[in-house]
């Protein structure tokens, strides 16, 4: 097993993605608290992407509103990550009402342990504000290049399409 903590949240009274530095260079982060107990994962934007895309289509498909998220959706501070998130993946317990989002730690390819690993039983209302907060994260992004759609800096890019030239 890995050196770092697995998780099991039955039921976070908070659940949150949130992003820290400069456009272009921000690290993403996902994070949940239980009975007090702040758990933050490192992850990539296109985790934070990927999860807010696959609740909004399985929040649809689920009957019923999900009801309204209370609290803060910010990072609680201080922001210290146990891990980094190496794949996520998403289940829905009917009995239970519970949307399961399990991350994997991040680990190289030739080890040998098992990665570590964190489970988040999280309402429907939760997920549905995590999907806002990370459609809002997404916009607070750099902007895409209308050419090949990858980000570009302030300065414009060299764009693949654009045989070389800056895109602005």
């Amino acid at each position: 097993m890995s050196d770092n903590p697995s998780f099991e949240v039955e039921s976070p009274d908070h659940f949150t993605t949130g992003a820290i530095g400069p456009a272009g260079q921000r690290v993403f982060y996902l994070q949940s608290r239980e009975r007090g107990q702040v758990i933050t994962l490192k992850v990539e934007k296109e985790h934070v992407r990927a999860l807010a895309e696959y609740l909004t289509g399985l929040l649809a498909r689920v009957k019923g509103a999900p009801g309204a998220a209370a609290g803060d959706r910010e990072l609680l501070e201080p922001v210290e990550a146990a891990w980094n998130v190496g794949s996520l993946a998403v289940g829905y317990d009917e009995g239970q009402d519970r949307v399961l989002v399990e991350a994997s730690e991040l680990q190289e390819e030739e080890s040998p342990e098992q990665p570590a690993m964190a489970r988040f039983r999280i309402t429907r209302a939760q997920a549905a504000a995590f999907v806002e907060r990370a459609e809002a994260l997404m916009k607070g992004g750099r902007p895409t290049c209308p050419i090949c759609s990858r980000p570009m800096d302030p300065e414009g890019h060299v764009c693949p399409r654009s045989n070389g030239h800056v895109v602005h």
